[in-house]
């Protein structure tokens, strides 16, 4: 008997050992099931380069919330990287479409192509107007070759048009604005200082209501990289030879601008924590 209840307790201890050296539950926390939970207030504003850090600083608990909103993204190049990025970092993006309903962090691809802006506003408004009733944070995304001086003003009129549409037939939908992806600019700018213009419009019009991801900020490193007083793509954030974009493969020396899959894992912090912002 005596023996017996030696052997219960050396169990009972190496129990509670084992139990003791668990990972933190925070650490372990599945989040939210897609789609399932309801937006806190929000906090509108920029989200920069600070907002990697900020994301860092949030507890695991914090960050799966995301996973519980359905978010609609909609994009192309530059923000594939971004889908990558945060991916890498545990927050995938699954596929939506006009039929395919959103379900938590959902992403998809324009039809229409780069340099055809007008036709993306219209598109993004078709697909969020198609899951009315579903969608809980919308975010569109510029291509680099989008803006430029000629369309500037078009473009403006066209994007708050849609913004202002989709937030009187969506109820409580909250946005996500995301500032142009700049490009590399060696010897001329080719689009840079225009979707600077389009970055502080839309901080502007919609900062105070909103949140912008202001991920020009990022790619220059807050104008540390530039040409003149245009803004340009810092070297270590591009898509190069010794570090490649995930899915868009190396860059041209001048004149694109996707990113490099380490610089897209850190910079998808920020956009993430964009989200998070606009349903906290």
């Amino acid at each position: 008997m005596k023996h017996f209840l030696f052997i219960a307790l050396i169990i009972g201890s190496i129990a509670c050992s084992s139990s003791g050296n668990d990972p933190d539950p925070d650490d372990t926390d599945p989040g939210e099931e897609p789609g399932t939970s309801a937006l806190g207030k929000g906090q509108p504003g920029v989200v920069g380069l600070s907002g990697i850090s900020a994301w860092d600083n949030l507890s695991s608990s914090e960050k799966n919330k995301i996973k519980g909103w359905n978010a609609i993204f909609m994009h192309q190049s530059v923000g594939g990287d971004l889908e990558d990025g945060s991916a890498n970092n545990g927050f995938r993006f699954e596929y939506f479409d006009m039929n395919e309903k959103p379900n938590g962090l959902s992403g998809n691809v324009f039809s229409a192509s780069n340099g055809n802006p007008i036709e993306k506003i219209q598109e993004f408004k078709n697909n969020a107007l198609a899951h009315k009733s579903a969608v809980q944070i919308a975010i569109f995304k510029f291509g680099y070759a989008d803006i430029n001086d000629g369309n500037l003003e078009q473009v403006k009129t066209a994007y708050k048009n849609m913004i202002d549409d989709l937030r009187s037939q969506i109820s409580g939908v909250r946005f996500v604005h995301v500032t142009p992806p700049l490009i590399t600019i060696v010897t001329k700018d080719e689009g840079n200082a225009a979707k600077m213009k389009m970055a502080q419009w839309m901080k502007d019009n919609f900062k105070d209501k909103d949140v912008i991801f202001e991920l020009e900020e990022i790619e220059s490193n807050n104008g540390a990289c530039k040409l003149g007083s245009v803004w340009t793509l810092c070297s270590e954030n591009r898509s190069t030879s010794s570090c490649p974009s995930k899915n868009q493969g190396v860059d041209a020396p001048e004149g694109q601008g996707h990113l490099c899959e380490a610089a897209a894992t850190r910079i998808s912090k920020a956009f993430l924590m964009s989200i998070y912002n606009a349903g906290k």
